[in-house]
């Protein structure tokens, strides 16, 4: 595909050009004074990470802080909204340290400020960034789906998923402050636990989708998209409400290790934009029966959507649930609904071809970065267990989505895989994903059984 991708009156849901770079240039071209400002704005930002907070950074922290810079500049200038987030999101979270210092310097602060403090209380303290993302992501989700009977319905679907993703990053941002003013053993970077990584698994979802919205110009797919979204945020309120997991504890031993900070956002990365694709998929599954009027044609997608439903109900408890029976109710009540409305939906979606192709492109990126999570991963296993594999379940089932992954890549470049069967593909690649992910810690133990429900 090329910079410019032509899609049909129906699908265009503002009067924007096609944009590769998420605002009005179109085309990237060259970096101009803004990237080289960003730079040094960048580049101030780490000089003082260094010299105020050195002595909680090792060498490899350290060298990991100064490739950041290069690294998000280069990203910025890929996709310019990220420079905005990165920004306001950081100024946002350097307030809430203040904040906590209460004015005797960013290196001191008391935790118990988050209770006394109105800024911190209500709006910056992680807690509440968190759930005023979980809220928005809630809101985003309705606004999309009502965007299809008004287009500033749509707008605002994606202003306030925006808006999620500033509240979703200020609160990791401040977390990771908060846990070093628990304890100097304490601080970590928050992605160690099922409560921050599926934080981060929504967030790097939106984000991506995001991007393919205005790569695209198209919000149709923001409701397909934000319900697996609405989903991690569900599963993130009952983690909280019934472990109290969003407490910050400690690190076991096995996690105190640098490459925590390049292995799991890797893997996310991947996890988000596979669970993206699959939605992706669903949105073409919808689109091409739009006009169907047989419904024994679609009785697969809809079980296939309800297994996905039902998936929470399977690894949020042992035992049987009235929250996760209800959850699976209302969410086969929706895949029923949508599929009962997918005439005037399916007009709305950009043509197959879009979708297809959205499709590759967000396999192929999670591919990519699963990769590399998968060699970091074992990596950190030489390093911590001396041994790079040792086929642990986790290990295990990350391999099979690996070679899953693998196999719809090859498929497609090979074999030309495309529509309908690349479509049923990627979304139970996100069974075999969810799996991977919260199946394993429920199910089976091993040596990643410090992430276990």
């Amino acid at each position: 595909m090329t910079d410019t991708v032509t899609t049909s009156d129906a699908a265009l849901w503002d009067d924007r050009p096609l944009s590769a770079s998420g605002d009005s240039r179109g085309l990237r071209g060259k970096p101009d004074w803004t990237d080289l400002a960003y730079f040094l704005l960048l580049s101030l930002g780490a000089a003082f990470a260094l010299n105020q907070y050195h002595y909680a950074m090792d060498g490899y922290e350290k060298a990991i802080l100064v490739g950041t810079v290069p690294s998000l500049v280069w990203m910025g200038w890929l996709w310019r909204p990220l420079r905005s987030l990165t920004v306001i999101a950081g100024l946002l979270a350097l307030l809430a340290v203040w904040l906590y210092s209460g004015g005797g310097g960013l290196h001191q602060g008391d935790i118990t400020r988050a209770e006394s403090v109105f800024l911190l209380k209500y709006l910056l303290s992680s807690q509440s960034a968190i759930l005023w993302m979980c809220a928005l992501f809630v809101l985003a989700t309705v606004a999309y789906w009502v965007g299809y009977a008004s287009r500033t319905a749509a707008w605002m679907g994606t202003g306030l998923t925006w808006a999620a993703v500033y509240a979703g990053t200020v609160g990791m941002l401040v977390r990771w402050r908060e846990g070093h003013l628990l304890g100097p053993d304490i601080g970590h970077i928050p992605v160690s636990n099922l409560y921050e990584v599926f934080v981060l698994f929504a967030l790097i979802t939106a984000l991506f989708y995001l991007y393919y919205e205005r790569r695209y110009n198209t919000r149709a797919l923001g409701g397909f998209v934000l319900l697996v979204v609405t989903s991690s945020v569900v599963f993130l309120l009952w983690y909280s409400l019934t472990r109290e997991a969003f407490q910050i504890q400690p690190l076991v031993p096995a996690l105190k290790s640098w490459w925590m900070k390049l292995h799991v956002p890797a893997n996310f990365i991947g996890y988000g934009t596979f669970a993206l694709s699959a939605m992706v998929g669903f949105a073409y599954l919808v689109k091409e029966h739009s006009e169907t009027v047989s419904r024994r044609k679609l009785i697969p997608v809809f079980l296939l959507g309800a297994i996905m439903c039902a998936e929470p109900f399977m690894f949020g408890s042992r035992e049987i649930s009235a929250t996760w029976m209800l959850y699976f109710g209302g969410g086969a009540l929706i895949v029923a609904t949508i599929l009962a409305f997918r005439g005037p939906i399916g007009r709305r979606l950009p043509p197959l071809e879009v979708l297809d192709d959205i499709m590759y492109r967000a396999i192929a990126v999670g591919f990519a970065f699963f990769t590399v999570a998968t060699i970091l991963g074992a990596l950190w296993a030489a390093d911590a267990w001396g041994a790079y594999w040792q086929w642990d379940p986790k290990e295990t089932w990350a391999l099979i989505v690996w070679l899953n992954y693998a196999a719809w890549l090859h498929m497609r470049l090979m074999k030309g895989l495309r529509g309908t069967m690349a479509a049923y593909w990627a979304l139970a690649g996100l069974l075999i994903t969810s799996f991977a992910f919260l199946g394993v810690n429920m199910f089976l133990s091993g040596l990643h059984s410090y992430g276990e429900l």
